[in-house]
């Protein structure tokens, strides 16, 4: 039990340390504002790789099971070896900036989006929390169900005084976390979602994957969320199998 609990300390510690220098520019602008010139020039040069390699795409190798908006990060070696890109985008996290480029529908249409990693360091902030409580208890701090399979989070339970949240690279509002049975912790984009459902047209029906329609009209990947649709014109969690 005690070296459980040093265990997590260190852990504690290490992220903290961590969540402090990771991005060693970061109070540059450029680290921090999306720019769509710099997105546009990668979406040009992924496209050209595509065509000189028999489409090919310059993504880093990731597990078979990483969720979408993760799976599939721009290498920029890959690009720079064929000439392609001069230098690393500034808002890069390579470049010391706060976003890691990825490629939504590599196999359809291979389109270059944002995944904002201060959302992975709130939610690393959080899963310290849980692991240290899952060391002393058998099942995660479950608190309200949302559906069947995915409920709030007790955040007394791990030691807040109110909520945590991650600030929405969408809307800027604050976002809450949720958990799904296994005890795995998610962003709940409901928020940005019933906005965009408003805001942009679509034709998405129930049974349909919404989250992309934050892709389509922003530059962001609803990233570490788990797939949505819609019901009576609101998004829900949809059924997991």
């Amino acid at each position: 039990m005690k070296n459980r609990f040093i265990k997590s300390f260190v852990l504690l510690i290490l992220v903290t340390l961590l969540s402090g220098c990771l991005y060693p520019e970061n109070q540059l602008s450029k680290n921090k504002v999306p720019n769509e010139v710099q997105l546009k020039q990668m979406q040009s040069a992924i496209d050209t790789y595509q065509k000189e390699t028999q489409g090919l795409l310059p993504i880093k190798t990731k597990p078979q099971g990483t969720p979408i908006f993760q799976k599939y990060l721009v290498d920029f070696n890959a690009l720079k070896e064929r000439n392609l890109i001069s230098s690393i985008p500034g808002t890069a996290y390579e470049n010391g900036g706060v976003y890691q480029y990825t490629i939504i529908k590599p196999e359809e249409d291979p389109t270059v989006k944002l995944l904002d990693l201060r959302v992975t360091d709130a939610l690393r902030e959080v899963n310290v929390r849980l692991e240290m409580y899952r060391n002393e208890h058998l099942y995660p701090p479950f608190g309200e169900e949302i559906t069947d399979d995915v409920y709030t989070v007790d955040y007394k339970k791990l030691g807040y005084e109110a909520p945590p949240h991650v600030v929405s690279p969408y809307s800027q509002k604050n976002l809450p976390f949720v958990m799904d049975t296994n005890g795995k912790l998610y962003v709940d984009y409901r928020i940005d979602l019933t906005n965009a459902l408003k805001e942009y047209e679509h034709n998405y029906k129930s049974g349909d994957d919404i989250r992309y329609l934050l892709t389509e009209n922003t530059p962001f990947v609803p990233a570490y969320s788990l797939p949505y649709t819609i019901k009576d014109g609101e998004p829900v969690f949809m059924k997991q199998n």
